[in-house]
């Protein structure tokens, strides 16, 4: 039976992860500080500890697994990321789960590493005009990220590439641009942009008003979990060596998410724009190197993964107001 360790299992995407992998037939370790608080995990071994400590890795690393995913991080939406007040944590707690991942995964001859950087990685100076940011993969350098997140991810990155120069592994790195889907963060401070606006249109009546942070004329691309997923195995099993975007290429405005939100509620709303944390102007996946590297690109249109969404993240809004 093939064997994959998942760090970050526990969080939003690794949960999903842990889900495919199971349904493939592997035997799956899941890790991560805590279980996902909206799903039960399918992992054969779930365990809960911090991968901050390398003592705790080593133990976690047990055997040589054929498949090895790194997503664990410090992270969370533009409310978090961007109002400077976690920039060290952020910094320091993801810097050292990616050095302890990887390097107890080079002492067990980890057959295939896998390593989710962020599209947060690319230069602000490429982002600044909303309908045309340039994320191409050869657009990262000169590096100038426009955040913490997305240096430590930079950084990280070339630390995966180093080990894999150095001592012979595969390492396969994606750059996600923002995923999303149900059994995500929906709330708290730390939700993306998608279960944000789909919280905030559940919660108010028909012709009520909802907030949004600035002019909501930024712009942005969103990909729904299942393709993440789907993209992150072929990379992952594949021969491409170099990081890679997986997103979407159907770039709404933030204004727009908000009305098609509406829309799937069967809502008319009100926007109120208030002063709040934006990050980049523009965000797009380009995905011609992933198209001509791997012959395969999301294609399912930002609606349906709404959809499903919004009708997940109502039904937590009424269980807790329950």
């Amino acid at each position: 039976m093939r064997t994959a360790i998942v760090c970050g299992a526990g969080g939003f995407i690794g949960g999903h992860l842990v889900k495919r992998l199971k349904a493939e037939g592997f035997w799956v370790r899941g890790v991560d500080l805590k279980f996902n608080e909206y799903a039960e995990t399918e992992a054969d071994d779930f365990v809960i500890g911090d991968l901050r400590d390398p003592m705790f890795v080593r133990e976690m690393f047990d055997r040589r697994f054929d498949e090895v995913y790194q997503l664990a991080a410090d992270m969370g939406g533009a409310g978090y990321i961007f109002t400077g007040a976690n920039d060290a944590d952020i910094m320091h707690n993801s810097a050292t789960i990616n050095l302890n991942v990887l390097e107890a995964a080079r002492r067990r001859a980890a057959r295939r590493v896998f390593y989710s950087s962020s599209a947060c990685i690319y230069p602000a100076y490429t982002q600044g005009d909303a309908d045309h940011p340039n994320c191409s993969e050869d657009a990262a350098y000169p590096a100038a990220p426009d955040s913490e997140y997305g240096w430590e991810k930079l950084f990280s990155e070339r630390l995966y590439m180093a080990y894999a120069r150095n001592h012979g592994m595969v390492c396969r790195i994606a750059r996600y641009h923002n995923i999303f889907g149900p059994e995500g963060t929906w709330n708290g401070g730390k939700e993306k942009a998608p279960a944000a606006m789909c919280r905030k249109v559940a919660a108010v009546p028909n012709g009520g008003e909802i907030e949004i942070w600035g002019d909501g004329e930024q712009t942005r691309s969103f990909l729904f979990v299942d393709e993440c997923i789907e993209g992150t195995l072929r990379l992952m099993r594949s021969d491409f060596c170099h990081p890679v975007n997986i997103g979407s290429e159907e770039m709404v405005t933030i204004n727009k998410l908000a009305e098609m939100v509406a829309d799937i509620a069967g809502k008319r709303i009100r926007k109120r724009h208030i002063p709040g944390p934006l990050g980049v102007r523009g965000r797009n996946s380009d995905n011609r190197l992933i198209r001509s590297s791997i012959g395969w690109a999301p294609e399912r249109p930002l609606r349906q993964g709404l959809e499903r969404t919004y009708s997940w993240v109502e039904r937590q809004l009424y269980r807790n107001a329950a």
